[in-house]
């Protein structure tokens, strides 16, 4: 990768790495009515739902894999498992909070898998989302901005992207959540069923190592 001029990289970066895809507000989705209605198996409830929240599980799990096709299968293997275990959600965290907890599990599982199995993902920002024509490097590009600038932008997002993808699973997953969704350290702690130190511990270890991945840049 050919750089045009010098390039360094601060958190605001980081948290600005990918473009979120639009999402679909979620007003009232903790309703305790909407949640028995999920319970007791309502499948209009559950359209609602995937309505809601499709969007944010598929970017989610986007940035975890750095692969359309994977984050696809795992949003619906996501709400399967939710249609599956509604029924053990006792609104101890917020709804959005348990389903992202629902993705990350199945995303790791997914990554344990294809580990075993000795198969790499592979990463590029010319793929489509989904079965969209929509490009990922389409996303990236800021129109109003100068070819030139345009590109060393794509550069930048590109090569933090690929660092994102390289550093340590856990360090990955609280980024994510926290500078790139913006979830707070509370909400990332009950995503990932660990306490807040260990929240903050590994976003600070996961900055310094994106930064170290980044120094030549």
């Amino acid at each position: 990768m050919f750089f045009s001029k010098s390039m360094t990289f601060d958190d605001e970066e980081i948290g600005r790495a990918v473009v979120p895809v639009p999402m679909i507000a979620a007003h009232g989705a903790d309703d305790p009515v909407f949640i028995e209605k999920l319970k007791t198996g309502d499948e209009a409830a559950f359209e609602t739902l995937i309505d809601r929240y499709s969007g944010d599980i598929y970017a989610l799990l986007y940035r975890l894999t750095e692969n359309p096709e994977e984050a696809s299968d795992l949003t619906q293997d996501t709400f399967l498992r939710a249609v599956r275990s509604i029924r053990t959600f006792r609104g101890e965290s917020e709804l959005k909070t348990w389903l992202f907890r629902i993705a990350i599990n199945e995303s790791r599982n997914r990554f344990r898998w294809w580990k075993r199995r000795k198969r790499d993902l592979t990463i590029s920002i010319d793929a489509t989302f989904g079965e969209s024509e929509v490009r990922i490097s389409d996303t990236l590009a800021d129109h109003s901005i100068s070819p030139e600038e345009s590109t060393l932008a794509r550069e930048r997002e590109a090569a933090i992207n690929t660092a994102l993808l390289n550093i340590p699973e856990v360090y990955r997953e609280a980024i994510v959540l926290c500078d790139i969704e913006g979830l707070s350290y509370e909400e990332t702690a009950a995503a990932l069923e660990i306490g807040i130190g260990t929240v903050k511990s590994r976003i600070s270890r996961g900055r310094e190592e994106l930064r170290r991945r980044l120094k030549d840049f």
